[in-house]
């Protein structure tokens, strides 16, 4: 299926696109979504259909191919002793390093290691970096190869015990034997907050954080972060950009160095290319200020 095929988010009412949202993030069951959603089944389109219209089509993923000859990749098992004990993630690198290089941690959203962080962390590695994609379904067997059991999935693990694997990635990925110790991390949605995690949790070994529309730390955390910070809010976000003002207040104060980016009139999610929620000029934009970001900050 080409790019050109998937539909777009002016499509939709953003009624809709929000009711979306809510169901995605799980604040919301699948049979409340179809009743919410029957007022815009019109034309012979079923709530089923726009639910389906709506959800990621993998078709779309793919920008860097997985045999592209620019990379190696493979799939890497590290421990977590605090977490989950053994974990997996998918892991690449430039085919031709020369000296070490920095690491960059890739975070997914709320439904598991699926192909379009897979695609983001082989654009990661592209641009020179040692990119890994932690999945936090591996204990339950991994990415099941959907989203909506990935969705259901996530949900049954808990939360402080994937933010040690997470951690616990960061730290293996600094020992890497082609990893110069340098690390930044960057995520979507669920990965956005996790991101800020890591810079709160991981002072003295994360240089630089890149969260996508991700939920914001604790005031009282924020003072311990010692990364920069490129932060990308979207406009129509209204759930994740009403925490920014205070975080805003708390970086400031903490003499935290940031960037803070806001694309209008975008969606959450604006960045997964898989979904009509996505925005090519956004998309683009937020990438490449993400990529001069980790040249700045990791070099």
């Amino acid at each position: 299926m080409n790019q050109s095929d998937r539909p777009s988010a002016s499509q939709f009412d953003q009624e809709l696109l929000d009711l979306y949202d809510d169901y995605a993030h799980s604040r919301i069951g699948r049979r409340d979504f179809f009743e919410r959603a029957s007022k815009f089944a019109v034309g012979g389109i079923t709530a089923a259909a726009l639910l389906e219209m709506l959800s990621p089509n993998y078709a779309w993923a793919t920008q860097i191919a997985k045999d592209d000859s620019r990379l190696k990749t493979e799939m890497d098992e590290y421990d977590s002793p605090k977490g989950a004990g053994k974990m997996k993630g998918y892991l690449a690198k430039p085919a031709k390093l020369e000296g070490k290089r920095p690491g960059v941690i890739v975070v997914h959203e709320n439904r598991g290691l699926n192909p379009y962080i897979e695609d983001v962390v082989r654009r990661v590695a592209v641009e020179g970096y040692i990119a890994f994609g932690p999945d936090a379904l591996t204990p339950l067997g991994g990415y099941p190869g959907d989203d909506e059991k990935g969705k259901e999935l996530q949900a049954k693990r808990k939360p402080e015990e994937i933010t040690e694997d997470f951690i616990a990635a960061a730290e293996w990925l600094a020992k890497n034997p082609d990893c110069n110790g340098k690390i930044g991390v960057v995520g979507f949605c669920f990965g956005g907050g996790m991101a800020n995690t890591l810079a709160v949790r991981l002072p003295d070994l994360v240089v630089a954080a890149v969260p996508f529309y991700g939920r914001q730390p604790a005031a009282d955390d924020v003072p311990k972060i010692k990364a920069q910070l490129c932060i990308h809010y979207a406009g129509l976000d209204t759930r994740i950009d009403e925490g920014w003002p205070a975080y805003e207040a708390a970086l400031k104060k903490a003499g935290v160095k940031y960037e803070e980016y806001l694309y209008p009139n975008v969606n959450h999610g604006f960045h997964n290319d898989t979904t009509p929620r996505y925005d090519e000029a956004a998309a683009k934009l937020a990438w490449s200020r993400t990529v001069a970001f980790f040249k700045k900050t990791l070099g």
